[in-house]
């Protein structure tokens, strides 16, 4: 692994959201000012292509990124703000699972993203 992408890798690493290509350039750029857009671009496609990050789309018309985690989670992306939330429910956990069985099949995989808007304070006092 070269230096640029191990600067790469360390950003996504470091990474508390859910940067897309050009956000992941801005932060790399700044440890390593040698390093190009194009440079991201083939790194960020070589860690996907080894499972080392994942790849989402949260119908926000960009591909974000984010190391695999070692822990099972979902998200929940405000659609105002664009910010994702991660959360981990068992209950979900087991009803997927539940689901699963139900129609005969052994669930190996899932991907749960839910959308929504704040409440507004006259929202949540119903």
């Amino acid at each position: 692994m070269t230096g640029q992408r191990r600067v790469i890798a360390k950003v996504l690493e470091e990474a508390t959201d859910h940067p897309d290509v050009e956000e992941l350039y801005n932060r790399a750029s700044r440890i390593d000012d040698n390093i190009s857009i194009a440079t991201v671009y083939r790194t960020v496609k070589l860690l996907e292509e080894t499972g080392v990050i994942e790849r989402h789309e949260f119908r926000d018309g960009r591909a974000r990124y984010e190391i695999v985690p070692e822990d099972h989670h979902d998200h929940l992306i405000d659609l105002k703000s664009g910010h994702v939330i991660e959360f981990a429910s068992a209950e979900i956990e087991a009803l997927q699972e539940k689901i699963a069985r139900e129609h005969g099949y052994r669930l190996v995989d899932h991907r749960l993203e839910l959308y929504g808007v704040p409440l507004k304070k006259a929202d949540s006092d119903e």
